[in-house]
């Protein structure tokens, strides 16, 4: 993760309540608006941050969730799956056997591995935060 975004994560997650404006990221991070506008579009597009608006307030805040991790990967997996489909097409276009074909079917077979995995361990995860949490 970038520095901007890794900053503004952080202070969200050390707020008391989860959730902050930008003018407030502003004045804790000493940055400027345009500093934190690209930060929470990237927190935005990856899962880790909402938006959110009061009612009756012009003003979003950004929060994190508890479960931001959980969402991040899961979101995750959709690209996972969409790289495997690429890959596949690339290992067919140029030939299982050709070493080009073989390079991008051994980077196939891990993303397989890794999406495979992620969902056993998501469901691991459920059973477990539930254990710890209620």
């Amino acid at each position: 993760m970038q520095r901007m975004p890794a900053r503004v994560f952080a202070a969200l997650l050390a707020s008391e309540s989860g959730a902050l404006t930008s003018a407030e990221l502003c004045a804790q991070l000493k940055v400027s608006p345009a500093a934190i506008s690209g930060a929470v579009r990237y927190l935005t597009q990856v899962n880790m941050v909402t938006r959110e608006r009061e009612p009756g307030s012009r003003r979003d805040r950004f929060r994190v969730h508890s479960n931001q991790w959980y969402e991040a990967l899961t979101s995750r997996d959709m690209v996972i799956k969409r790289w495997e489909d690429a890959l596949r097409d690339g290992v067919t276009s140029l030939g299982p056997d050709s070493p080009q074909g073989r390079r991008l079917g051994e980077t196939l077979a891990f993303f397989e591995f890794l999406h495979g995995e992620l969902a056993t361990l998501m469901e691991r995860w459920d059973v477990e935060r539930e254990k710890r949490f209620g």
